[in-house]
């Protein structure tokens, strides 16, 4: 039995002492330092394989290269984006590499010590934008040939896979806790949501902490199942996956496109009162409107201009279709060839949203959006999906929700569990503990068909299901479980990392409630709190 004996010791390891989850500026954040060589390259005294007895699965990565400078490709890289900006605010900044892919070996072992994978070939780099200024920092790994990782979604086998480091998040517990509830709530509409689990990493035999293994969102047949073009295709009849996100001007030309949003119609937020008298546009309004334009970026591959002008077009008269449907009472329908939307009075507006949205799935992710309250709700990480192949609906689709370490009360957002928030104004996510960010804003799909009767009815009926079923118990229920089996996992992770006390790259994030937790223990405590307080009130205002 592999036993627990080394003294665990803090280590800085070389990195950009700051993070945010989106574009930052330069009165927001601190200088950043640049790591030298003796920061790079030191190695600290961490446990081995071999001195631990692990209640959860062990995967290692170990380099082909074994030269000094092997472990540079995870302590190093910066998404470019993200360094280009730092650099604009840093003297004497040296720009870091980005993310590259390092020659590796995956070996991964489950927790009776049973080996699953055994020393299979992979490629593996950072991954996120800007988590990947922080020291522990996100991994994404590609096989050359499918693998199945402990048997996640049942056993499913794709190349590629995720490693969570959540870094800012002290509880460790948000991404598993939530993406365990949207799978149930989405499961029931056959859609599709990354299933997880904790694993400790070693990296080239060097204790690298607690991951979440999980899957990456991507079209794939056990992921979401949308029509794959092959490549060089250049038809439209093909499944897009998109993402409403704010990082869309970073991608190529062909992989991104601006939505206006009904020519940046107003919306009325979602407050539980009517909207209290406000109205919120999702585009800046004026030059004096500080806001951030949020777009789409296409997720998935095409090959052509055409495909991108068909999709743009698509996805933009959707909304209309959606918007006319509940501020102007108006039913619109495509026509034959999706090029146009013309008036339609003989079907009720109801119906000309249901004709081009599934709108149980917006139900299922407004309803994971209510219950999380994630910062990140109007920016970034929400996924959207159109499939228009043989066997695709032709519908706009949501799925696949991602991204809960800044949710559910970890930054000040509902922090008391209460409120509506999803479909309201909200500051974007650069605000502190006050909540007061540099502007405020609304996410469009969750907000645009928020007043309308048929759609709130559909909403507490998928709510009262859900609860009545146990869902959010199961979710509360995996907090206070993980605390207590794998507590001693948790210790060695930040007795490596101590990023719940030595938390300066992202304290500015985090709530009140939060910041004061100085243990895992208090952390979880504190999610878990969070998580029945919230449920509590969303079951006071849905539930049947």
């Amino acid at each position: 039995m592999k036993k627990f004996s080394a003294v665990l010791s803090m280590i800085a390891v070389c990195c950009l002492s700051f993070g945010c989850s989106q574009n930052q500026t330069k009165t927001d954040n601190p200088p950043v330092s640049t790591p030298t060589e003796a920061d790079i390259h030191e190695e600290t005294e961490s446990p081995t394989d071999a001195e631990i007895d692990s209640t959860l699965p062990i995967l290692k990565i170990d380099t082909v290269n074994q030269e000094a400078n092997a472990l540079d490709f995870v302590k190093l890289p910066v998404a470019p984006f993200v360094s280009e900006q730092i650099a604009t605010w840093t003297p004497n900044y040296k720009m870091p590499p980005a993310p590259y892919y390092e020659s590796c070996k995956i070996t991964l072992s489950d927790a009776e010590e049973n080996v699953l994978l055994s020393n299979i070939e992979a490629q593996v780099k950072v991954r996120g934008n800007w988590t990947t200024t922080y020291d522990k920092k996100g991994l994404r790994i590609k096989f050359p040939q499918t693998q199945n990782m402990l048997g996640l979604n049942e056993g499913a086998k794709t190349k590629n896979w995720v490693l969570l480091a959540e870094y800012k998040d002290a509880s460790m517990l948000r991404n598993k806790s939530a993406l365990a509830i949207c799978r149930e709530i989405l499961d029931g509409d056959g859609l599709y949501a990354s299933d997880a689990e904790f694993v400790e990493v070693y990296i080239n035999g060097n204790y690298w902490g607690i991951y979440l293994l999980a899957e990456m969102q991507q079209v794939n047949p056990d992921r979401v199942a949308i029509t794959e073009p092959l490549p060089d295709y250049a038809g439209t009849d093909i499944g897009y996956f998109m993402e409403f996100d704010g990082y869309y001007t970073n991608e190529s030309e062909l992989n991104q496109f601006f939505v206006d949003y009904a020519d940046n119609a107003e919306l009325i937020p979602y407050d539980g009162k009517g909207g209290s008298g406000r109205t919120m546009k999702c585009l800046k309004d004026g030059k004096k409107d500080r806001k951030k334009d949020v777009g789409v970026t296409i997720k998935s591959d095409i090959y052509s201009q055409e495909q991108h002008d068909f999709i743009e077009s698509y996805v933009n008269n959707v909304y209309e279709i959606m918007y006319n449907a509940a501020y102007n009472d108006k039913a619109y329908v495509f026509n034959s060839d999706y090029s146009k939307i013309i008036p339609k009075p003989d079907i009720t507006p109801q119906q000309a949203v249901e004709n081009v949205v599934n709108v149980e799935s917006l139900a299922d992710m407004y309803i994971i959006s209510e219950l999380t309250c994630d910062a990140d709700i109007y920016w970034s990480s929400f996924y959207m999906s159109a499939d228009f192949g043989a066997e695709g609906d032709k519908r706009l689709t949501f799925e696949a929700p991602w991204d809960f370490d800044s949710a559910m009360g970890n930054k000040d957002r509902c922090a008391d569990g209460q409120g509506f928030y999803a479909a309201n104004i909200v500051p974007d996510v650069n605000g502190g503990p006050q909540g007061n960010g540099e502007y405020e804003t609304i996410n469009p799909w969750l907000a645009v068909l928020a007043y309308e009767d048929w759609y709130q009815e559909i909403i507490k009926d998928k709510w009262t299901a859900a609860y009545d079923s146990g869902v959010f118990e199961r979710g509360i229920d995996i907090i206070e479980n993980d605390k207590t089996a794998h507590a001693e996992a948790f210790e060695r992770n930040y007795a490596k990392w101590d990023n719940i006390r030595k938390n300066d790259s992202f304290a500015m994030e985090l709530s009140k409630e939060a910041a004061s937790c100085k243990t895992h223990e208090e952390a979880a405590d504190f999610l878990a709190e969070w998580l029945e307080s919230r449920v509590d009130f969303l079951n006071e205002q849905w539930h049947r």
